[in-house]
């Protein structure tokens, strides 16, 4: 297989021009596309997911599924895919290039390393917000984490990768353990670290759960630098409280957090909507009502006010 370098051209379009972020499961390009004239990010999937003979068929059939189903998803806090090449010589995704930074760099730039409470709970607001949107079309992430979730420039939150790459580490396990250290499994539900079949929204839910208790204390839950013992704790550990870390919230928020991360996907919150309602009134200047109807106006420029409304069934 040739190499991804600057300059190749893929599909006889997409020019790639400089490497905006590397993983164990590929690299993401900043890219041109010729035919459109524009910028654009491509997702190039590592040689080594489509080398693993006895599932690679059905790991690419199952690549093709959810990434037909992901780029069906339109939503404002959801990054836009605009094509895939699956094939089992390239595989790639084109991607809207999103102008901001991740909720990662953020966290690093913040100089007491939390985020107030308004700014913290219109991050997951948004966030359920677009998980609800792929929720209902039956797309799981199985991987958010600080890494792919994406602020932009004016405040919108964007959320990368819906699983697509995941579906074909599930092809071997082991690459989700290795290689990408101890972002992999930072917010990974324990019914996902159990390697449950039947794994569901829920799960996204529960890595919600972990990124709020983050954002509003300025460490993981169970703040580790071994994956493996990271991993342990998920499956078992009991959630600390946020007031162990001297932050203290409202207790329905703090009853909020615990449920997310309860390790029985049963006693978490239904869907992502029904958390957005639960966020609705701690959010700047809303009302509640804001969270249940969707006929009301809504404004992108100002998210961190009005939030993307939720989807539902």
């Amino acid at each position: 297989m040739q190499a991804f370098a600057p300059g190749r051209v893929l599909r006889e379009r997409y020019r790639l021009e400089s490497v905006l972020g590397r993983g164990s499961m590929g690299q993401v390009w900043q890219a041109r596309d010729l035919d459109l004239d524009r910028t654009v990010a491509v997702k190039t999937i590592a040689s080594d997911l489509l080398a693993v003979p006895d599932s690679r068929d059905n790991a690419l059939a199952r690549f093709r599924r959810e990434a037909r189903a992901a780029a069906r998803l339109d939503h404002d806090n959801v990054t836009t895919v605009y094509d895939a090449s699956i094939t089992h010589d390239i595989c790639c995704l084109v991607m809207e290039l999103v102008d901001g930074a991740t909720l990662e760099h953020l966290f690093d730039r913040q100089q007491d390393e939390r985020f107030d409470l308004a700014t913290a709970v219109s991050v997951a607001a948004q966030l359920c917000a677009g998980l609800s949107a792929a929720h209902v079309e039956g797309l799981v992430h199985r991987d958010l984490k600080t890494q792919n979730i994406m602020v932009r420039r004016d405040g919108v939150v964007k959320i990368l990768d819906f699983g697509l790459v995941k579906s074909l580490a599930d092809a071997d396990p082991r690459l989700t353990m290795t290689g990408e250290g101890i972002g992999s499994v930072l917010c990974a539900s324990p019914e996902l670290l159990a390697g449950r079949g039947d794994v569901d929204g829920r799960s996204d839910l529960y890595a919600v759960g972990c990124l709020l208790h983050h954002m509003l204390t300025g460490r993981p839950p169970f703040p580790t630098d071994q994956p493996m013992l990271l991993a342990s704790r998920h499956l078992s550990a009991t959630p600390p409280l946020m007031a162990e870390s001297g932050v203290h919230v409202p207790d329905d928020l703090q009853g909020l957090v615990t449920s997310l991360l309860s390790k029985n996907p049963e006693c978490r919150p239904a869907s992502a909507a029904a958390v957005y309602v639960e966020l609705a009134p701690f959010l700047p200047s809303s009302e509640p009502a804001l969270a249940a109807d969707r006929g009301l106006p809504e404004d992108p420029r100002r998210p961190f006010l009005v939030p993307q409304g939720p989807r539902h069934r």
